[in-house]
């Protein structure tokens, strides 16, 4: 074993030596015409080549595994039986050469797992009685609280309950603009403190830590086979001493040895072995750049098969928080919106926090009025007195109650709100209205066209399921563009309309982010969590998309599909270059070093191909101006 780790280790150097010898060789041939030192060069090139090849077959022939490498060390063999020292060690170059550039693609899709564990946080500044103590990582325990300064990294997953700053948070959504983070904001570990500092209480410590999961969930992936590449194993286990028992064949009833040799090389299906994994591999890597974790070569299947797409509203298609998306004012006056943020203030209701948030961003004017008096009306809204003025902010009924009527123009505008699917807030003041609020859960951005996109590339259905009001779904879902529409549903009636979907043959796949979209998640063929969802949908599901944004479901969806086609070309490949190699060698066209250096050259387009997966692109991908960030940005 430690052999064959020592060879594993130095594999490349053995390689470039070999190379060098067979350079060296053939200079010697035709420069200083030395047939001799010639042989003796590529004698010494071959011996050097095969010992880590033969190390491998005896490895796996210990374990009753015929392997590639057992057909190339025979094929060795017998060409210095016969004499033909460059034909084995241009063959066990070529091997290595293909085996050294497999393993370069595979480190190189890798990389962004490695970034990651190279960010995981190691020590967190604990908070204590006493002042402040740094330790392991390890020793910190949940509801533990942590300092995080500015150029550190959070090292748990938390809530910050003091002090306030700004957290690049690449390592978790891939996108490394920088987020600010207040007192009860949630924050995540590896994330790093731009600007500020943070007290921090934990509530995930260690590996239930999101940043932990995504490390876990990408390694996971990787080491996950396709159905190709289980059946590509199985094949090569019967493939291997079905090549040697023919190679005997030829021998037994040609008597020629020569020939039986070229068999046995000529049968290697190397490209066929390495042609699944390495695309796999490839494609996981690419999405994983990207903030997309994709769980392994099996999901990289179904994902590029589905023709249904089924999202949940809130939180998958919106951002799951109420917002004001419509404001209409019918005066100039610049105190509208500092007076209805004042009035709000005093309301935890969602819809007067989604005003306070709006007039803080759209106000012309920072002087704060002066509230006298106010009473909360429940469920119709508030009024107040401001200046000894009477100021309402509510509903149609607390309007209705205090005798107060709409123009044409504001009943129009209410109604074309309310059919948009938005609540509306009306303010009034000394009983004349005055402005508008809607309100709605805001759609994430470029969901419509990236929904197109998704089309586009060959979803044939968009079903939204949602436990929502009928009309704030079809306003949402005429929106976008939707084909199917099922409202005011319960998470088992989810579940039974995905089944329903797939009874009558369709592919599946779910998008949701929340507790209740977990059961649909695991019924679906494949299941797609939002990353800022909960735990249990991200770790039912089959795909996450750390970043939330459904311009990475497109790339998902586009980069599966490449994924299995790029797979499929280079099975062909292999088959095409090994069914040429036959049929050359049965016509007398083609030899043992001219087999070898076609059937080698396939393993080399095989790997070059798959790397294509590593730069890919969606044609939507190339439309969106800000380029996607990566995963270890």
């Amino acid at each position: 074993m430690k052999l064959q780790q020592f060879l594993t280790k130095y594999t490349n150097h053995i390689t470039a030596i070999t190379g060098g010898l067979i350079v060296l060789g053939f200079a010697t041939k035709f420069l200083l015409h030395s047939l001799t030192g010639y042989q003796v060069i590529l004698a010494i090139a071959s011996i050097i080549a095969v010992i880590p090849i033969a190390v491998r077959a005896w490895s796996a022939l210990i374990n009753r595994v015929f392997s590639i490498e057992l057909l190339v060390s025979i094929a060795v063999i017998g060409a210095f039986v016969i004499g033909e020292f460059d034909e084995s060690a241009i063959v066990t170059f070529l091997f290595l050469f293909g085996s050294y550039l497999e393993s370069k693609t595979l480190q190189k899709t890798r990389t962004a797992i490695k970034g990651l564990t190279e960010m995981a946080p190691t020590t967190a500044t604990l908070v204590t009685a006493d002042g402040t103590t740094t330790v392991d990582i390890d020793d910190v325990d949940v509801d533990d609280v942590v300092l995080v300064k500015t150029g550190n990294q959070v090292p748990v997953d938390g809530v910050v309950v003091d002090g306030s700053g700004y957290l690049n948070e690449a390592s978790i959504t891939g996108e490394s603009r920088q987020i600010s983070k207040q007192l009860d904001d949630q924050v995540f570990s590896g994330t790093m403190v731009e600007n500020g500092y943070l007290k921090v209480r934990a509530t995930q410590v260690g590996d239930d830590t999101t940043f932990a999961k995504i490390i876990d969930l990408v390694e996971e992936a990787q080491d996950t086979k396709s159905k190709a590449e289980k059946f590509i194993d199985r094949f090569a286990q019967y493939y291997t001493p079905a090549v040697l028992v023919l190679a005997l064949l030829v021998f037994i009833f040609s008597r020629d040895f020569r020939l039986a040799i070229t068999v046995l090389v000529l049968g290697c299906p190397g490209a066929l072995v390495i042609g699944a994994p390495v695309s796999n591999v490839a494609g996981i890597g690419n999405g994983a750049k990207r903030g997309i974790l994709i769980k392994g070569g099996e999901v990289i299947d179904r994902f590029a098969k589905i023709d249904t797409l089924m999202f949940d509203k809130t939180g998958t298609l919106t951002q799951g928080k109420t917002t004001v998306t419509s404001f209409k004012a019918y005066t100039d006056n610049a105190q509208l919106l500092p007076l209805a943020a004042a009035i709000e203030q005093t309301s935890d209701h969602p819809l007067g926090q989604a005003i306070v948030t709006y007039a803080a961003q759209h106000a012309t004017t920072t002087a704060t009025p002066t509230l006298t008096d106010t009473e909360t009306v429940k469920g119709q809204g508030i009024w107040a007195t401001v200046a000894n003025q009477k100021v309402i902010l509510g509903n149609q009924k607390l309007l209705t109650a205090q005798q107060i009527t709409l123009t044409a123009t504001q009943q129009a505008d209410l109604k074309q709100m309310q059919q948009a699917g938005q609540s509306t807030v009306i303010l009034a003041i000394d009983q004349q209205v005055q402005a508008i609020f809607g309100i709605a859960d805001a759609i994430r951005p470029a969901v419509k066209t990236a929904l197109a996109a998704l089309k586009a590339q060959g979803i044939k259905h968009l079903v939204m399921l949602t436990g929502d009001n009928e009309l704030t779904a079809d306003a949402v879902a005429t929106e976008l563009g939707i084909d199917e529409v099922h409202a005011n549903l319960l998470p088992a009636e989810k579940v039974t309309y995905v089944k329903k979907q797939q009874a009558a043959g369709h592919i599946v796949a779910f998008v949701g982010d929340g507790i209740n979209d977990s059961p649909s998640i695991a019924q679906a063929d494949i299941g797609i969590a939002m990353g800022s969802g909960t735990d249990v949908a991200i770790d039912t599901s089959d795909v996450v998309l750390m970043q939330s944004s459904f311009p990475a479901l497109v790339h998902a969806h586009g980069l599966a599909q490449k994924t299995v086609l790029n797979t499929r070309e280079n099975i062909f490949i292999a088959i095409a270059t090994v069914v040429f190699l036959l049929i050359g060698l049965i016509f007398g066209y083609i030899y043992m070093a001219s087999g070898m250096f076609v059937h080698e050259a396939s393993i080399l387009v095989v790997i070059f191909n798959a790397m294509r997966l590593i730069k890919f692109q969606t044609k939507y991908d190339r439309k969106i101006p800000t380029p996607v960030k990566s995963v270890t940005a």
